[in-house]
């Protein structure tokens, strides 16, 4: 008998002007939490300047949200409720990712999930999810659509989103000495901003890739100078961190293979991005830069080198030769290997190699090794040394130590794959080779509570951009040059980098110019300053 009364209630009409102020106090006190909690924490105001702000944000929040609901339901009737239904669901995964994950909304998060595969995606599904979307989006979804409503004339509507114009202008003027310190957080406000946050940097990432030029940006023309047979082997690691390899001083024996190796080199470096799509393209780009010029694998193979990229990953930028494999291809060739791990991406290298046209060979492994949130699912069994793990992140949460372990495996099988390629570039005595292995971005495990990776740059906790840069050369082939850190440890009063001389840390872009050496390509694209080696020691 109750439940048939409140849905009576629920069925009487109301005017529109009711329905936009509780549409408008709901998206506040459900999804923007957060924001506050931000703003709370982070504004150096005393009581009653923070009491100011805190309310000047409430009243302007809750009167932009009304004039938009109350001209979207005016304007577009049913398309309003069905608009306003839509957003109810992403604003409450929205606030679920930024509550489990501590992500922010922002252009990178965007362009991140217009990246990601189901087959990544549904790592995030979980039980606390679903009920999160039920409880904070689909309960409010069915007052958007079955709420009957009296929208009222154009008068009505003319007046109320202008008097709701004025107040957000008087209440933006009284609070005009706190623009500077919107200005210094305006990403972390505008990401967490509901529903703000992803339409706004949606429109943005559309844009910019509607802007973006259809071709690269093609370079000079390269020449090969020589006919030595070379191998270049380039392993682009997917969310590994430097703190987590032990050849950096982990305190765990992460890499018992590699740490055993004295012919291999280990930089200090960062990366450009804490995102897939721009951490690789910093890796085959010559320069950082936003414009697309032609990347690493598309100028070699241009120029006359045998190239072929192997993936388990994606959002590579556009890849343009005749040789690209996916591990779903890979497994056709290859029916013994695991299609589930990154040793797929390693089967066969010595007998593609060898059984190349040319004297020139690029090789480039992107894997996904190390990728959340189901870090466990990322190797083998027999490489599970430390115990106990956590399934996924979200298990994660409740027990960090789980999920390093978990993370920690990943580095294990990582230092494996590595070791064996290594064995089998060492074993080709024909060859002149090289093995270079860089990550395209760190992670997130649990430091600050944080996870995984994707913060923008100029607020992410070193551990996502601090990466892993390991390089070996095969014997007489190159030198490599000294860094500005290896200089000072010999002369401690003299630390100034000297002309040739590499910096401390490194970058990604280091990648193109260098293995442009090791594949003698003569090029005006070509930096000798972004190159860690030196020609070979006989060359005359």
């Amino acid at each position: 008998m109750r439940l048939h009364i409140m849905l009576k209630r629920f069925r009487k009409p109301i005017s529109l002007f009711a329905f936009s102020c509780i549409v408008s106090i709901a998206t506040l006190l459900l999804y923007n939490i957060p924001f506050f909690n931000y703003v709370v924490n982070n504004t150096n105001e005393g009581a009653g300047g923070k009491t100011i702000l805190l309310a000047s944000l409430v009243v302007i929040m809750l009167v932009v949200n009304f004039m938009m609901t109350y001209l979207v339901m005016f304007l577009m009737r049913m398309g309003g409720r069905i608009l306003l239904a839509i957003l109810s669901i992403i604003n409450a995964t929205a606030v679920y990712f930024i509550l489990t994950y501590s992500v922010i909304i922002d252009e990178v998060t965007i362009k991140n999930v217009f990246n990601t595969r189901y087959s990544e995606a549904s790592g995030f599904f979980s039980w606390s999810m679903w009920l999160s979307i039920f409880v904070f989006g689909v309960l409010p979804v069915l007052f958007c659509l079955l709420q009957p409503v009296v929208f009222g004339k154009a008068k009505k509507m003319i007046i109320y989103c202008g008097s709701a114009l004025a107040i957000v202008l008087a209440v933006a003027l009284v609070n005009i000495n706190q623009t500077l310190w919107i200005s210094q957080h305006d990403t972390e406000l505008g990401g967490l901003l509901q529903p703000w946050s992803y339409l706004v940097n949606t429109i943005r990432v559309i844009s910019i890739n509607h802007d973006k030029q259809a071709e690269e940006i093609k370079l000079p023309d390269g020449s090969i100078t020589d006919n030595e047979k070379t191998v270049v082997v380039l392993v682009i690691g997917e969310s590994a961190r430097k703190a987590n390899f032990q050849l950096y001083g982990y305190e765990r024996y992460t890499n018992p293979l590699l740490s055993k190796r004295k012919d291999l080199k280990v930089y200090e470096a960062t990366s450009c991005a804490t995102y897939t799509t721009a951490g690789t393209k910093a890796i085959l780009e010559p320069q950082n830069s936003d414009n697309l010029y032609e990347l690493l694998p598309n100028y070699a193979f241009r120029t006359g080198v045998d190239v072929a990229w192997r993936t388990s990953n994606w959002g590579e930028p556009p890849i343009h030769i005749d040789e690209y494999l996916t591990n779903l291809e890979l497994a056709k060739q290859y029916p013994e290997e695991n299609i589930n791990y990154d040793g797929i991406l390693f089967a066969g290298l010595r007998q593609r190699i060898e059984s190349s046209k040319k004297n020139k060979v690029l090789i480039i492994l992107h894997t996904s090794i190390s990728h959340g949130p189901k870090y466990a699912d990322k190797y083998p069994k027999e490489f599970e040394v430390y115990k106990p793990v956590a399934r996924n992140v979200e298990e994660g949460e409740k027990n960090v130590g789980m999920l390093v372990n978990a993370y920690d495996n990943t580095i294990r099988y990582t230092d494996f794959l590595l070791d064996s390629l290594i064995n089998t570039l060492h074993a080709m005595t024909d060859w002149h080779s090289a093995m270079i292995y860089i990550s395209d971005h760190g992670e997130s495990l649990g430091e600050n509570k944080m996870f995984m990776h994707g913060i923008p740059m100029k607020v992410a906790p070193k551990v996502q951009y601090e990466i892993p840069f390991l390089v070996w050369i095969s014997e007489n082939f190159r030198d490599y040059k000294s860094t500005s850190s290896e200089r000072s440890d010999m002369t401690p009063n003299s630390s100034k980098k000297e002309e040739g001389e590499l910096p401390a840390v490194l970058e990604q872009h280091y990648i193109f110019h260098s293995v442009l050496n090791l594949l003698s390509i003569d090029s005006p694209a070509y930096n000798k300053d972004y190159d860690i080696f030196d020609k070979r020691q006989n060359q005359e």
